[in-house]
């Protein structure tokens, strides 16, 4: 059986996207669909939404029942989108919704490596871009065990507690330093050193441990 990895990202600040700025003034976008139009650069979406919208601008309502009215929109291709940067590496979203503003979508990939790239690729052009989940099928009895952290997760703050932890041998055996050493290091008292620790093994141990 092939190995295979289902990633959940979202992206705070997704640039140009409706779909985003309809979620941001209304209510959840939910079910987006989007397709090509051979030959014209162009792609059609639609979505659906809970609420009618008072000023539909470019939008063209094409279905409505009483708590579900989908809305059509067409643009050119190439204009920034997100899920064009992620399928210009080969790889389709899958479900696409959004919820004040925020973008979240489902793709998949082979491996840890291409999913990095994407993801990385995703930072350098959009703001807020995180990984919400990483679900993997279940490998080959060959399969490496591979795991992608989302460093990202953890607040400046705690990454520094971190690296400044690990540069002066605390997580070493035996240890080279103890939480009091450390913590002076980084001018603050053991206890917030510890809680900041803490926080941060935990981020981490969920990016690990959560199937």
């Amino acid at each position: 059986m092939a190995s295979g990895i289902r990633a959940e990202l979202s992206i705070c600040e997704p640039s140009v996207c409706r779909v985003a700025t309809v979620s941001s003034e209304y209510a959840p976008v939910e079910t987006v669909t989007r397709s090509g139009v051979p030959g014209d650069g162009e792609v059609v979406g639609e979505f659906s939404i809970s609420e009618r919208l008072e000023d539909e601008g470019d939008l063209e309502e094409v279905y409505s029942t009483g708590s579900d009215h989908v809305y059509r929109f067409s643009r050119d291709c190439e204009h920034g989108c997100v899920c064009e940067h992620v399928e210009s590496y080969g790889y389709p979203v899958r479900d696409l919704r959004a919820e004040d503003g925020v973008i979240h979508l489902t793709f998949y990939v082979c491996d840890v490596e291409s999913l990095r790239e994407v993801v990385t690729s995703l930072r350098s052009d959009f703001d807020g871009v995180s990984v919400r989940r990483l679900t993997r099928s279940e490998p080959c009895e060959d399969a490496e065990d591979l795991v992608f952290v989302d460093r990202q997760s953890l607040t400046d703050r705690q990454r520094e507690v971190l690296e400044t932890a690990h540069e002066h041998g605390y997580f070493a055996h035996p240890r080279e330093s103890n939480a009091t050493e450390v913590a002076a290091h980084l001018d603050i008292t053991r206890s917030t050193f510890a809680e900041h620790l803490a926080a941060a093994q935990k981020k981490l141990l969920d990016d690990i441990l959560t199937v």
